[in-house]
């Protein structure tokens, strides 16, 4: 890393240390007006911001990227729009900011109050996801705090149009130059300097694939909050009811292939109907997803037809690594489960990346063992995968998913991005 490069990372981040103290004195009014202004800009310059996502999506394409990772990429009319939508929704949330969490009268008469307040400077890193951006610096500004942007190299030109576009506007409303920051530079060490700024930047949020959190995690000198990778699980009891499960099991894997929430590893009891695993097998494939499965379930695709030799095999044997999987693309593991519900809650607490797991189970102390036994942040009783999201949770936007279990857990946004202090009043106490 080169010391000019240091330099304009901690020059940068001085600004943000700078602006997150004016910020946090900021009543909750002027932060919605700025949250307001920032989505009245992103439809404003919509055009702007996709020109621009064209012109990484071009390059993504000639460098081969693959098409999961072209789908978080891509922006058109109707994504900017969930994006000014997003930053509404949050401005419509309840202030997380001067929240009396406790009060109490002590026995000397000292009056004590826990309140929320901001964390300070956010640094967020994360890859090809450009609505991110948004979400991001809406959350940190509802909450208070002020944040470094740094995206991935994929979507550089549309980081920064939208950075540029959003910064203009918070500051035009009134709130302090410097509460959104992007460092736009295509230079990877500019991620290594933003790390090592502790005493500056106060936390660093990872938000990406496992290379990219690990390397945070392992050379951050600022706290990390880890947003973990998600290997997540349907269990298909014996007792689940076959149109349930197929609809669940589909729209985990198959409503985009790309998401940390999607499903990538189907378990299967033994005692669920064979015709009914035929079916929902031939219904993955059909939907364009290669199946992983282990001798017991190649032998049900087998009999459902499913092509399993050949350079166009729709179903292959499945290796150890395939049950540890992320696959983030039209691919799934799937297992026959012999010994029913402890055996898939021993394999999803030993493969799974604690993020999201279902059971799909009209046996009721099936659920309620699953729910209970697997370690999560969320666990999921006859319904998708899919709806560990903010949004879905009635959090707002999201900053990330957490796996970690220290400050933030799941779907996490505003709560989780502030902190608290302790405000004593007293009449003239001294401590004897």
């Amino acid at each position: 890393m080169s010391s000019t490069m240091q330099h304009d990372v901690e020059l940068l981040a001085m600004q943000a240390a700078a602006a997150s103290k004016q910020l946090a004195q900021c009543s909750g009014e002027a932060r919605d007006a700025a949250l307001t202004a920032m989505a009245q800009a992103l439809r404003a310059t919509c055009g702007d911001i996709i020109q621009a996502n064209e012109q990484d999506m071009d390059a993504a394409r000639q460098c081969g990227t693959n098409e999961a990772l072209l789908d978080r990429l891509m922006l058109d009319e109707a994504r900017v729009e969930a994006m000014a939508c997003a930053l509404e929704e949050l401005r419509d949330l309840p202030d997380p900011l001067g929240r009396i969490q406790d009060a109490r009268t002590l026995p000397n008469g000292l009056k004590l109050e826990r309140v929320s307040v901001p964390i300070g400077v956010v640094g967020m890193i994360y890859e090809a996801r450009p609505n991110v951006t948004a979400d991001a610096a809406g959350i940190c500004i509802k909450s208070g705090n002020a944040c470094i942007l740094r995206g991935g190299s994929l979507a550089a030109r549309t980081n920064e149009v939208v950075s540029d576009v959003l910064a203009q506007a918070a500051c035009s409303s009134g709130l302090p130059q410097g509460c959104i920051c992007a460092l736009t530079t295509t230079d990877r060490s500019a991620t290594d300097a933003l790390m090592q700024l502790h005493g500056l930047v106060d936390v660093i949020i990872p938000r990406g694939g496992a290379g990219l959190i690990r390397h945070c995690v392992e050379s951050s000198k600022v706290p990390v909050i880890e947003t973990g990778t998600g290997n997540c699980h349907v269990y298909i009891h014996e007792s689940a009811d076959e149109e349930k499960a197929r609809a669940i099991v589909l729209n985990a894997k198959c409503r985009r292939f790309g998401v940390c929430n999607a499903a990538e590893s189907l378990l299967v009891d033994s005692g669920y109907d064979c015709a009914a695993l035929c079916s929902l097998l031939t219904d993955l494939v059909d939907h364009g997803v290669l199946l992983h499965c282990d001798e017991d379930v190649l032998a049900c695709a087998r009999d459902a037809g499913i092509v399993i030799d050949g350079p166009d095999a729709q179903a292959m044997l499945a290796t150890e690594a395939d049950w540890a999987t992320e696959y983030l693309g039209p691919e799934i593991a799937v297992k026959m489960i012999a010994g029913g519900v402890r055996e898939a809650i021993d394999h999803v607490n030993r493969y799974g990346t604690g993020h999201s797991e279902a059971i799909v189970a009209t046996d009721a102390d099936a659920c309620e063992a699953f729910l209970a036994g697997v370690d999560a942040a969320a666990v999921y009783a006859n319904a998708s995968t899919a709806f560990t999201d903010g949004g879905q949770f009635g959090l707002g936007a999201e900053i990330g998913i957490s796996t970690q279990k220290l400050h933030a857990r799941g779907p996490f946004a505003l709560d989780a991005l502030t902190s608290y202090k302790y405000l004593v009043r007293g009449e003239g106490q001294v401590r004897a």
